[in-house]
């Protein structure tokens, strides 16, 4: 079995940091793409970042330059460190991981964090 754990949302003023973790666990052969994304209320899931086994990423357009994807292969665990925060990135926010188990490949989501910014 696989299980993605997530840790690191709170509540913070505009301007502030976080930095989510996301980590892996199980019968994991390989992790292809690990990624962030998030939902605000009334509003659909949405791509934050993503980034691939190449090192190769990609952001929406609303964080560039703000957040910034990270990766620890031995840990099985992504990062998201959050800068500059604005209180439109409020939203629950999720990782997702391609990742191959057994003799199947697919995305796995974590629980969710909430990330709350106050103006």
């Amino acid at each position: 079995q696989v299980q993605l754990v997530e840790s690191g949302g709170g509540l913070v003023q505009a301007g502030g940091s976080l930095r989510l973790s996301c980590a892996a666990s199980g019968s994991i052969i390989s992790i292809n793409v690990m990624g962030w994304y998030r939902q605000a209320p009334g509003k659909q899931r949405e791509l934050v970042a993503q980034l691939t086994n190449y090192g190769t990423t990609n952001y929406a357009d609303a964080v560039k330059g703000r957040f910034t994807i990270s990766r620890d292969n031995a840990k099985n665990t992504v990062y998201l460190q959050m800068n500059s925060l604005k209180p439109e990135d409020t939203a629950v926010y999720y990782c997702n991981i391609d990742l191959r188990s057994g003799g199947i490949t697919r995305a796995y989501w974590g629980q969710g964090t909430q990330v709350t910014v106050s103006s």
